[in-house]
């Protein structure tokens, strides 16, 4: 098996590679640009000189950053010319050259207004500039080409992708253990669970298997924002004497959730399991390895 991952630089695509690298899978990333929607052959000759077995798009608007979603609302023609026009000219070449499409989603295509997890019957209404990029980049998939998969996933933390964490524990030491956040649910999803997810899913396409449709993908146990930052201060504290001395001072604000943000942003993975046997895994250790790192850098250095 060979593929193609568009995408790579992302947090989701450094996770990808490792695991590509480990089982001595072959692989081509392209450099960031070479598919350009100015150049509508560039992705052509992107495709047709890696000849893969598959294309795997990992590419989006500000992809690897926790900030991507608020940052589109100031540069939405550029987040619909990758996550729309560009994934469109993708799945345009893979349905002529007959090769199967694997592209990464969101859960913000969704409007945030069901109180139970959406699942893959859920009709997306997306209430932000990413949502509806990335919403109708799936829909040119769809409309385009049989073989594909799309994984919508949840909120993605892990290394390099984790602005959001750093900033609550800024705010913390700031505010003398206040701390603000939105009053919504969401499920964390580490980068390197998504990575193994989004292998597993490719393994099993390589096996011819009729599967072609959109799956959701969360790590166990979602949970409120501030639920989630209590469990990231306990295991800051671990390392950091600074903010163990305000545990006893941390005063969660609830802020009200607005577009961009979604008031629910939880995904129901039982069809992806059901169809893949895909496990869903929880996302306590990669949080607490995630903390320990910042530490270990900061002390190094």
């Amino acid at each position: 098996m060979k593929l193609l991952i568009i995408g790579a630089q992302s947090g989701v695509g450094v996770e990808l590679l490792k695991l590509l690298k480990e089982r001595h899978i072959e692989w081509v990333a392209p450099e960031p640009g070479a598919i350009n929607i100015q150049d509508p052959l560039s992705a052509a000759r992107v495709i047709t000189q890696a000849a893969p077995d598959q294309v795997i798009n990992l590419a989006a608007f500000r992809a690897g950053s926790q900030l991507a979603v608020l940052e589109a609302e100031q540069q939405a023609q550029r987040c619909d010319e990758i996550n729309h026009l560009q994934t469109a000219l993708v799945a345009q070449v893979c349905d002529h050259l007959h090769v199967p499409l694997i592209h990464l989603s969101s859960v913000y295509v969704f409007g945030g207004e069901k109180k139970l997890a959406y699942n893959e019957q859920d009709p997306p209404r997306p209430n932000c500039v990413y949502g509806h990029a990335t919403l109708a980049g799936e829909q040119a998939i769809i409309s385009t080409i049989k073989q594909h998969i799309i994984i919508r996933a949840g909120w993605l933390f892990g290394t390099q992708q984790d602005e959001m964490m750093r900033q609550w524990i800024e705010e913390l030491r700031a505010g003398d253990g206040n701390v603000t956040v939105f009053r919504r649910k969401f499920a964390p999803t580490p980068v390197e669970d998504l990575a193994r997810v989004i292998l597993a899913v490719s393994q099993q396409v390589d096996c011819q298997v009729d599967v072609w449709g959109v799956y959701h993908y969360a790590s166990l146990e979602s949970l409120r924002e501030s639920e989630f930052v209590q469990q990231l201060v306990k295991f800051a504290a671990q390392h950091d004497e600074s903010v163990y001395r305000l545990l006893d001072h941390l005063n969660i604000n609830l802020g009200r959730t607005e577009p961009p943000q979604i008031a629910n942003a939880t995904l129901a993975s039982k069809k992806i399991f059901e169809t893949f046997g895909i496990k869903q895994r929880p996302w306590h250790g990669s949080l607490q390895r995630l903390v320990k790192s910042w530490y270990k850098v900061r002390n190094e250095s």
